[in-house]
């Protein structure tokens, strides 16, 4: 029934069919893609003692993944849309549960990183498709939202799982068992499936070319940042990288703009508002991935925490993001998004100078407590806002497009961001004596350098993201609301 109560809408295909166990199988999915992105950030240490990784390579086991899932996220919400959603959140789950059998028994960093990419291309295909099957399963109204509003809070979730699952299983077993949680987990997924509805197929054609050229692009251009800080920015390799980067690059814009059925239709970047709050989200997610990477490597090299008190000491973000993000939802409808964005921008960047402050000895309760409530509160005052400045004005048929852009942008640019900031950190600590002060003065200056990233984000917010505050007429709980941002926290 649409929200005047006037037109009588046909119930989708899966509406009747069991929708408590089909919301669990798709909220299910969501969450171990979102833990997976937290999960492994707790073991980093124990994986590059075990493995003998680089400070270089360490970053690839969170940039694998992050690469791999938004490069080819929007490729994975079309070959839903072609093949059937069903088939293909099926197929993302096997991919995503054998990439996490893989993962735990890597005997060196080559075949983990393989193992990374590839649940990343699992996550792809799933989380797209698990948001599609909601609108499959459940009607129109209160049922699709509230659907949709247990779909959305397994972000928060995830975070909070990720980080003290963990370190848990870091501490009690070992570094493994944080890719072999998910065998169990998604062989229940695919086992429950069967209550899932399909929908009606689209036609067109995937583009491939464009996915292979913009995440190639995308891989040479992380490469290059990490290998020119390692080796030197006049290595060899390092402008091949670079080189390369540029070109497939230049390729995928010219690919887009020339494709029947792009991967992403150009066309929604024209707005100064929606590309102002992708170009934010881009900024959010590099300062955001670096941060949680360092702080985790301080909390655990230089403070000495075991996994899962790191863990545990990361609560703060797992109570400030959703506190903060709950209020923000409730302002929206009475300030602009750029209101919410910009302060949230500004508050994270407090907090990073604030982290730029750390000393190896400083107190977690008077020092790291309250700079990470600080920058929790400011970045989960930025997701609602940043989603509804993203699909503002948008029409109904690319309103999926339009919040997978987003999605896409924090995946990217938490890539981008972390191969920066770890070049800075890098180069920073080899300056100086190895030894607890060398990796701290490394930690605080590629927190300074997010502080930087996250006040970009902030100018951005508040000069290009331009919509009006989003009012809705009636019980909201019977408005669409667009999907959310796939966040790590």
């Amino acid at each position: 029934m649409s929200a005047d109560g006037a037109t009588a809408v046909p119930a989708p295909p899966g509406a009747n069919r069991r929708p408590g166990l089909a919301l669990f199988v798709i909220a299910a999915a969501q969450l171990i893609v979102v833990v997976d992105a937290t999960i492994t950030n707790i073991a980093l240490p124990s994986i590059q003692g075990d493995l003998g990784m680089s400070d270089a390579n360490l970053a690839w086991v969170v940039n694998a993944y992050a690469l791999a899932f938004g490069g080819l996220l929007l490729l994975g919400g079309r070959a839903g849309d072609l093949l059937g959603r069903r088939r293909v959140f099926q197929a993302g789950i096997a991919v995503f549960t054998l990439a996490s059998l893989l993962g735990g028994l890597a005997p060196n960093e080559g075949l983990l990183l393989a193992a990374r990419v590839l649940q990343g291309v699992g996550a792809a295909l799933a989380a797209p498709s698990a948001l599609a099957l909601i609108a499959t399963t459940f009607p129109p109204g209160r049922a699709r939202n509230r659907a949709m509003g247990v779909y959305a809070g397994m972000g928060g979730v995830g975070g909070t799982i990720g980080m003290l699952l963990g370190g848990t299983l870091t501490d009690v077993l070992d570094w493994r068992w944080v890719f072999f949680i998910n065998i169990p987990i998604g062989a229940a997924i695919l086992a429950g499936t069967r209550v899932l509805g399909e929908a009606e197929r689209h036609t067109g054609r995937l583009d491939v070319p464009g996915a292979l050229t913009g995440t190639g692009g995308l891989v040479a251009l992380v490469h290059g940042i990490t290998r020119g800080g390692e080796h030197g920015w006049s290595d060899g390799l390092t402008l091949l990288s670079f080189g390369a980067a540029a070109a497939l690059l230049t390729a995928f814009l010219i690919l887009q703009s020339r494709a029947a059925h792009p991967m992403m239709p150009l066309h929604l970047l024209r707005d100064r508002n929606r590309s102002g709050s992708y170009a934010a989200m881009l900024f959010l997610g590099g300062g955001m991935f670096a941060m949680f990477y360092f702080l985790t490597l301080y909390m655990q090299l230089v403070l000495g925490y075991s996994p899962v008190r790191a863990g545990f000491a990361s609560l703060p973000f797992c109570v400030g993001m959703p506190l903060a993000a709950g209020v923000s939802s409730r302002l929206s409808a009475r300030v602009p998004p750029r209101a919410l964005a910009g302060p949230g921008l500004g508050l994270a960047a407090v907090g990073m100078l604030w982290f730029s402050t750390l000393a190896p000895d400083s107190s977690y309760a008077a020092h790291v407590l309250p700079a990470s409530f600080v920058t929790a509160i400011g970045l989960g005052l930025c997701f609602v806002p940043l989603t509804l400045g993203a699909v503002s004005g948008v029409g109904y048929e690319d309103s999926g497009i339009a919040s997978a852009l987003l999605n896409t942008a924090q995946q990217i640019g938490g890539a981008l961001g972390l191969a920066v900031l770890s070049t800075v950190s890098t180069s920073a600590a080899d300056g100086r004596m190895p030894g607890p002060g060398a990796l701290t003065h490394g930690y605080t200056r590629a927190f300074l350098a997010a502080a930087v990233v996250f006040a970009a984000g902030l100018a951005v917010a508040v000069t290009a993201v331009n919509a009006k505050r989003q009012e809705h007429d009636g019980d909201p709980a019977d408005v669409d609301a667009p999907p959310a941002p796939v966040r790590v926290d």
